[in-house]
This record gives structure tokens, C-alpha cells and sequence, in this order.
């Protein structure tokens, strides 16, 4: 049977940690935590639950993940946010895997719960997500505070069972969340000589909308399904007016 480490990154998670550790328990031989200096019980708790912490200063959402791996024992990592949890589903497919292990990375469906409603449309399901993968054989790639993990050469082979995220306990978080993500994303993209056009940041954000409420089903999820697609447009829309700003700025 193979060993799997778990590597998570937190700051401030004291809400969901325990959540979150509580569903890998039962699956990872160790389970690693790097946090951004919290504020909060987050380092207690984890510690509390038999969790190694290294505290980092936060580097960025890509590399801070990235050094979550390099921190681990074990060849084989299953990668959460913290307010993430694995369902019982899935704990028993990694289950099956550490007796079988095959290939080099597995993914699975992510299932958002925002505002305690379970959302299955707008896009935001299945979500298929990379995070358990064999060392070396991939990393974290993406633009800031988009992450994704990538395989090097081989595609990862699907498991059963979802990733419970708990994304937004009010709507109030949603739009601090968006504020920060839309100021990190136009960093990101200004650091990259990226344009902030005028036909993006409106036309961008117009189409973000259709697509979600529209195409995707939001308009059947009721108010959650509406304020979840107007508010992805929003964070387009900011992101673009930051990027602007920050390019005349240098101007």
C-alpha cells in the first residue's frame, strides 16, 4: 500500500480546518499545513488534529501550494484548500487507489456549497479538479489567484465521489473575496504587460453573466444562481478596471 500525504495552505481558516483535516484523517498517512501567519485558532487547530504546520510568510497562491508539496514525506500528495472536505464517497476511491495505485495523478468532481445551498449549475459543477497526484510528476500552475494543477505528460484518471467546497458562508465574504481576487488578478495580469481595454472590461464581464446565468443553468438555482453569476461578472469587471488603473499608473 502506498503512503499519501496530505498538503493543505491556510490563513485564517479557523471556520473550516478542522472540517477539512477531519475528512483526511481517515485517508493520508500525514498531513502538512502551510499557513500565512494566521490571526486566528487556525495553527491550534491543526496542530490540535496531528497536523505538521509551517508557517510562511504567503508567497502567492501558485507557489505557496508548490512549497506544500516540497514540505511533504511521502511520494504520493492529495492536495485541498482548507475549506475544502473530502466526502465519504471519495475517501473510499482513494481508499481503493492506495491499494492500486495507476498512473500519475487522479482527479474528481468538486461540489460547491455557497450560502449552505449546494450548487450544481452556473458552471460550477462538476468542476473537475487535479489534486492528487505522485510527486514530481506535475506542479501548480495557473495566474494568480487562479491555481491549477498540471500533469507534466500523462492525463489523470477520474475517481468517484466529490470534493466538498465550502466556498461562501454569506454573501458578504463573496464580495470581500472578489475585491481581493480582482486586485490580485489585475497584478498578475499588469506583471504580465496585459492590456486593460475598455471592450474587456465591459464586454468581458456581459458575457461572464450570460454564460453563467443563462447557459448554464443559474437562472434554475433562483436568487444563489442570479447573485453567484452577477457577482462572477462583477470580479471580471473589477479586475479589468484595476488592470487599467495600474497601467496608467505607469503611464
Amino acid at each position: 500500500m502506498i503512503k499519501i500525504s496530505a498538503a493543505i495552505i491556510t490563513y485564517n481558516e479557523e471556520q473550516n480546518i478542522q472540517r477539512c483535516i477531519e475528512s483526511l484523517l481517515p485517508v493520508v498517512d500525514e498531513i502538512v499545513v502551510v499557513d500565512s501567519l494566521s490571526e486566528d485558532r487556525t495553527v491550534e487547530i491543526a496542530e490540535s488534529l496531528g497536523a505538521k504546520v509551517i508557517l510562511q510568510k504567503f508567497l502567492g497562491h501558485i507557489q505557496q501550494k508548490n512549497l506544500a508539496i516540497e514540505q511533504t514525506s511521502h511520494p504520493y500528495v492529495l492536495s485541498l484548500d482548507a475549506d475544502e472536505a473530502l466526502s465519504e464517497t471519495l475517501q473510499q476511491s482513494i481508499l481503493q487507489v492506495k491499494e492500486n495505485w495507476e498512473g500519475e495523478g487522479y482527479c474528481f468532481n468538486r461540489l460547491t456549497n455557497y450560502c449552505g445551498k449546494w450548487i450544481k449549475t452556473c458552471g460550477w459543477y462538476p468542476d473537475v479538479k487535479l489534486r492528487l497526484f505522485k510527486k514530481g510528476k506535475g506542479e501548480w500552475q495557473g495566474l494568480n489567484p487562479h491555481d491549477e494543477f498540471k500533469l507534466f505528460k500523462s492525463k489523470p484518471q477520474h475517481l468517484k465521489g466529490d470534493l466538498l467546497h465550502y466556498s461562501f458562508y454569506t454573501v458578504e465574504q463573496h464580495l470581500k473575496q472578489i475585491d481581493y481576487f480582482s486586485t490580485i488578478g489585475a497584478k498578475a495580469l499588469h506583471e504580465k504587460g496585459a492590456k486593460g481595454s475598455l471592450i474587456k472590461q465591459y464586454l468581458n464581464p456581459v458575457a461572464m453573466f450570460f454564460k453563467s446565468y443563462l447557459l448554464k443553468g443559474g437562472i434554475f438555482d433562483g436568487k444563489y444562481g442570479f447573485l453567484i453569476s452577477w457577482y462572477s461578472a462583477g470580479e471580471k469587471y473589477q479586475k479589468y478596471n484595476k488592470l487599467r488603473a495600474l497601467n496608467n499608473s505607469k503611464a
